[in-house]
């Protein structure tokens, strides 16, 4: 089940289950769309890989299946994976 994380790992943004904001890599490292385009450049420092939308949850099942309630707040000091992949499609990694 994907979890809901509700911040921004990198700038500690709020990013709420109905943000447009929020982006998740397929480890579900969770930053907001600003992070993504302008400090990581699409390119996830923890793995890698690149960057979708996150999907909302359906209200009921939040209910059920409630956001995670703990933060991940690591600002990114260095991107390890930025200059092996910022040129590379994310699909093509």
């Amino acid at each position: 089940m994907l979890e809901i994380r509700l911040n921004c790992e990198n700038c500690n943004k709020q990013l709420s289950n109905d943000s447009s904001e929020a982006m998740i890599c397929t480890y579900e490292c969770t930053f907001c769309k600003d992070c993504v385009e302008n400090v990581l450049q699409n390119v996830c420092p923890n793995c890698g890989g690149g960057f979708e939308k996150r999907p909302t949850r359906p209200k009921e099942m939040l209910k059920k299946h409630p956001a995670r309630d703990s933060k991940i707040y690591k600002p990114v000091i260095e991107n390890k994976y930025l200059e092996l992949y910022v040129d590379i499609n994310p699909r093509e990694r």
